[in-house]
């Protein structure tokens, strides 16, 4: 096997964890395209489904993510991104992690288990 098989799935989901800490810092899709771009330049690209194009991680915020190690699972169909997030968030709310809301079991409230790094409006100006 040579690596994640986009003939099976177009995109894949990445997950992005850091580097140092381990921390699961969000996730994400790549097709073929981001995927090469990715190896060749070191800078984490996806593919946006929202928008419909490559998305570069960090474009618009800064908040970039620089490639460390990249694995993908037994399937083929999964990868993971071990990352250096630069700028503190991964996140377009301005969060750290992707996964800064916690339910709690017992009583199924949700709880912000985070700081804001910074304040989207400020960063994406909408």
């Amino acid at each position: 096997m040579s690596g994640p098989d986009f003939e099976k799935c177009e995109l894949i989901p990445v997950i992005a964890q850091d580097f140092e800490n381990g921390d699961v810092l969000m996730l994400a899709y790549m097709n073929q395209d981001a995927y090469q771009e990715t190896l060749q330049t070191g800078r984490v690209c996806y593919w946006s489904r929202s928008r419909g194009k490559l998305w570069r991680k960090g474009e618009e915020s800064g908040n970039v993510q620089h490639l460390k190690s990249i694995y993908f699972d037994c399937d083929a169909d999964t990868l993971l991104v071990k990352v250096e997030q630069v700028g503190g968030a991964a996140c377009h709310e301005g969060y750290r992690s992707c996964f800064f809301r916690e339910i709690v079991r017992d009583s199924n409230e949700i709880r912000v288990v985070g700081d804001r790094v910074f304040d989207p409006a400020d960063v994406y100006k909408k």
